[in-house]
């Protein structure tokens, strides 16, 4: 039985392998969105239990598509979680601003990423069910 079902929203195909199968693993059903654009109507779509966001994508970059999963009614509940190489404080500063409820800096640190979901869906099962 899966923990979840997760969109990840990354225009490069090796770092969504590689998150996809470490996920996986983890006991998550993970799918693709190639930019911003798609990433969103992925969620609406979709409904996933979380979103993962790089920021800098074509089409629509991960800033702009927080914004607009925000702002929509059906996407906003989703937790959406920022992945990014961009380490400046401005750039968490930015991410978080545009509705990001987390962010990850690239290389990702997996133990501490896959901990933080099971954190974030287990209490979200738990409101749900109460």
């Amino acid at each position: 039985m899966s923990k979840g079902r997760i969109l990840v929203v990354e225009d490069n195909i090796d770092n969504y392998e590689l998150v996809r199968f470490v996920l996986e693993r983890a006991g998550y059903d993970v799918f693709l969105a190639m930019n911003g654009r798609d990433g969103v109507a992925a969620a609406r779509l979709q409904k996933p239990d979380l979103i993962l966001m790089d920021l800098s994508m074509p089409e629509m970059d991960g800033w702009m598509a927080a914004e607009k999963l925000k702002a929509d009614e059906i996407t906003n509940p989703i937790p959406l979680y920022a992945l990014s190489a961009h380490t400046l404080p401005s750039d968490r500063k930015r991410a978080l601003e545009a509705g990001c409820d987390e962010y990850e800096t690239k290389p990702f640190d997996f133990p501490r990423l896959t901990e933080k979901i099971e954190k974030i869906l287990s209490n979200r099962r738990t409101r749900e069910a109460d």
